[in-house]
């Protein structure tokens, strides 16, 4: 639905707000962005339709294939995303990656969608520093062609884009005026939906999340259809379909 919204002009932030006031739904496990990864549920979920098939019902768990597929391509459409805020090519350009674990509060970077984009993004020519606040020596030794920050204001030194890709809670916290004096140019994707895109923009920062219209129209219907926001009446409309 983030990939819908994007093309629509819609906001998949507002859509997640009101699937999850239904209580049939709830919102927990509905917030876009990145995608998944880690040691565990891609390995699971292939290694499942992988028996089904083995037993002779793999059309059962063929949307499974589809899940799989979706959740990659998150990590290209980020890609893509800091294409388009470095002016639509990343060689040459600083990019900053903050957040390399496959999930906050860890330092486990098995199949992390953070760090294969930033791995991406270097492979396109994009000089990529990173910065985790646990994850770094993990991913020194599995990345040693990327550059890695001290800290959060060090690593975004002179950055043309940030990439916000671990919900980490430092990074939920940072102070875009801060930021911004630090930075070569004030431009961010927030791949996990974590800051609020009102502050930001009112700072002067250049803000893009998957799934969320940007200031400048964001979709090829965003001129023929505005944003709306969900409000008490929508959310009690949703409920009452339950």
């Amino acid at each position: 639905m983030s990939e819908v919204c994007g093309s629509a002009g819609g906001d998949v932030a507002v859509l997640s707000e009101i699937l999850g006031a239904d209580p049939r739904i709830g919102a927990a496990f509905l917030r876009p962005g990145l995608g998944f990864g880690g040691g565990c549920l891609p390995k699971d979920i292939r290694a499942f339709v992988a028996s089904a098939a083995q037993l002779g019902v793999g059309e059962a768990l063929a949307f499974l294939r589809q899940v799989d597929a979706i959740n990659m391509r998150c990590r290209v459409r980020m890609v893509d995303m800091a294409r388009e805020l470095a002016g639509g090519s990343l060689a040459g350009r600083a990019v900053t990656v903050l957040g390399v674990a496959f999930k906050p509060d860890s330092d486990d970077i098995r199949d992390s969608p953070a760090l294969e984009v930033a791995k991406i993004i270097h492979d396109l020519g994009a000089l990529v520093t990173v910065y985790d606040p646990v994850a770094m020596d993990k991913a020194r030794q599995a990345c040693p062609e990327l550059r890695y920050g001290g800290s959060l204001l060090g690593a975004a030194s002179d950055a043309d884009v940030l990439l916000l890709l671990t919900d980490w809670n430092e990074f939920r916290e940072a102070d875009p005026e801060v930021l911004g004096k630090t930075v070569a140019q004030r431009k961010i994707a927030d791949g996990r939906h974590v800051l609020d895109p009102g502050v930001w923009r009112r700072a002067g920062w250049d803000y893009r999340a998957p799934g969320r219209p940007s200031p400048s129209g964001g979709g090829p219907v965003q001129a023929q259809r505005s944003v709306r926001k969900a409000t008490p009446s929508t959310l009690a409309k949703a409920r009452d379909y339950s």
